[in-house]
C-alpha cells in the first residue's frame, strides 16, 4: 500500500511538471512579438502601382529626389541645432568664468542676469535636440536609411619595391662575403650524421639555410675528394644533399627555406622506404658527381704545372731538353749520360751531316749542348745540359 502511494505521488508530481512545463512552451510560443518598428518602411519607390498614363520612371525619380531633399533639410536643420546648443554651452562657460573672476557688483549682476538667460536658452535648445531626435525616431525607414554601416575599413595595397638586380660580380661577391663569415658553422654543419641534430643545428642559426651553404658544401665536397679524403667527403655530400632538398621544397610549397627545416626533417624520419630510396639515389648520383668533378680538377691542375714545369725547361730555341733527350739516338744519349764531349764528336762524325747537323741543332735549342761552354768549363757539357737530360716522372 505504501509503495502504490509513493507510486501515485510520483505519477502526479510528473504529470504537474509536464503541464507546468507545456505551458510555459506555449505561453512562450504565443507572446506577441513588436512589429511596430516595421511599419511604413518606404522600401523602393518602384513597388506601388501606378496608373498607365503616368510616366513611371519620372514618377519614382520625383519621389526619390523629394525624400532626398527632405532628408538633406532635416539633417540641416540638425546640424544648425548642434552649432547653437554649443554656441550657447561656451558663451554660458565663458560668462560663468568670468563671473568668478569679477570683483564690482555691478559687473556681476549683468553676468548673472546674461546667466540666466543663457541656462533658458540652453534648456531651449536641448529641449528643441530632444525633439529632434524623436522626431528622427518616428521617421519611416527607407532605403537610404534602413540599412548603415557598422564599420568600415579601407585598405589600400602597396607594391613592393623591386629588389635591385645584382650583377654577376656583385652575386659572386655577396656568396663570398657569405662564406667566408660563416665557414665554421657551415662545416661543423656538415659533420652532423644525425637527423635531429641537423634539425635543431639549422634551427638555431636560420641564416645558414640559403643557396650560399649549399654551395660552399659542394666546394668542399670537391676539395675533399682532390685530397683522396673520400669517406669525409660522403658524410659532407649527405649534409649537401639535405640542404638541397629543403631548398627545392622550399621553391615547391613558394615558402622561405627556414620555414621547410622541420617539415622535411619531421617526414625524413618518418617516411616510407619508397622516399628514402629516393633520397639515397640522389646522393649516390651527387657522390658520383663530385668524383668526376674532383679528376677534371686534378687533371687539369697537373697539366698546368707540367705546362709550367716544361715552359721553365725550355732552351734558348724553345724547345724541351727532357723532349729533345728522349727523342736522341742510343748512341747520342749515351754521350750525354757518360758527358764524353771525344765520344759524342765521334758518333756525329760517323753520321749522315745532315742528320748530324739536325740533332746538333736540337741540342743547342734545347739547351743540352751550350757552345762555347767547352772553354769556359773544361770541355765537358754543360752543367745546365747534364741536369736537364734525366727526365722526369709526368
Amino acid at each position: 500500500k505504501q509503495w502504490y502511494q509513493r507510486r501515485v505521488r510520483v505519477n502526479y508530481n510528473v504529470k504537474l511538471f509536464i503541464e507546468q512545463g507545456s505551458s510555459r512552451h506555449l505561453a512562450e510560443r504565443t507572446m506577441p512579438i513588436d512589429y511596430s518598428k516595421w511599419k511604413d518602411i518606404e522600401i523602393s519607390d518602384d513597388e506601388d502601382d501606378t496608373h498607365p498614363n503616368i510616366d513611371t520612371p519620372s514618377l519614382f525619380r520625383w519621389r526619390h529626389q523629394a525624400r532626398v531633399e527632405r532628408m538633406g533639410e532635416f539633417e540641416k536643420k540638425k546640424n544648425e541645432l548642434k552649432d547653437s546648443l554649443e554656441v550657447s554651452q561656451r558663451e554660458l562657460a565663458e560668462r560663468k568664468k568670468k563671473l568668478k573672476e569679477a570683483d564690482d557688483e555691478k559687473e556681476k549682476q549683468k553676468l548673472q542676469a546674461d546667466i540666466t538667460k543663457l541656462e533658458k536658452d540652453l534648456k531651449d535648445w536641448e529641449m528643441k535636440e530632444a525633439a529632434l531626435e524623436k522626431e528622427e525616431a518616428l521617421a519611416p525607414w527607407n532605403i537610404d536609411t534602413i540599412c548603415r554601416d557598422g564599420f568600415s575599413k579601407t585598405t589600400v595595397n602597396k607594391i613592393p619595391e623591386k629588389q635591385k638586380e645584382l650583377t654577376e660580380d656583385e652575386k659572386m661577391e655577396q656568396t663570398r662575403v657569405f662564406m667566408d663569415k660563416y665557414k665554421d658553422e657551415i662545416e661543423k654543419f656538415g659533420f652532423y650524421n644525425k637527423w635531429g641534430d641537423s634539425k635543431d643545428y639549422l634551427l638555431a642559426r636560420q641564416h645558414l639555410v640559403c643557396e650560399d651553404t649549399a654551395s660552399y658544401l659542394t666546394i668542399w665536397c670537391v676539395n675533399l675528394q682532390m685530397e683522396e679524403k673520400t669517406e669525409l667527403m660522403k658524410q659532407v655530400a649527405h649534409q649537401t644533399i639535405v640542404m638541397q632538398y629543403i631548398l627545392e621544397l622550399a621553391k615547391t610549397m613558394k615558402v622561405p627555406p627556414i620555414a621547410c627545416v622541420g617539415s622535411f626533417f619531421d617526414k625524413i624520419q618518418v617516411c616510407d622506404d619508397k622516399y628514402m630510396q629516393g633520397f639515397n639515389n640522389e646522393l649516390e648520383a651527387f657522390i658520383g658527381r663530385i668524383i668526376r668533378r674532383a679528376k677534371e680538377k686534378t687533371d687539369k691542375l697537373v697539366a698546368e704545372y707540367e705546362a709550367e714545369e716544361r715552359q721553365k725547361r725550355l732552351g734558348p730555341g724553345g724547345l724541351d731538353p727532357q723532349e729533345v733527350y728522349e727523342e736522341l739516338p742510343v748512341e747520342l744519349q749515351q754521350c750525354f749520360d757518360s758527358k764524353d764531349i771525344q765520344m759524342l764528336q765521334d758518333v756525329l762524325v760517323s753520321m749522315e751531316p745532315k742528320e748530324a747537323e739536325m740533332w746538333l741543332k736540337k741540342c743547342i735549342d734545347s739547351g743540352l749542348w751550350v757552345p762555347g761552354a767547352n772553354d769556359a768549363a773544361s770541355g765537358e757539357p754543360s752543367a745546365e745540359g747534364a741536369t736537364e737530360q734525366e727526365p722526369t716522372d709526368s
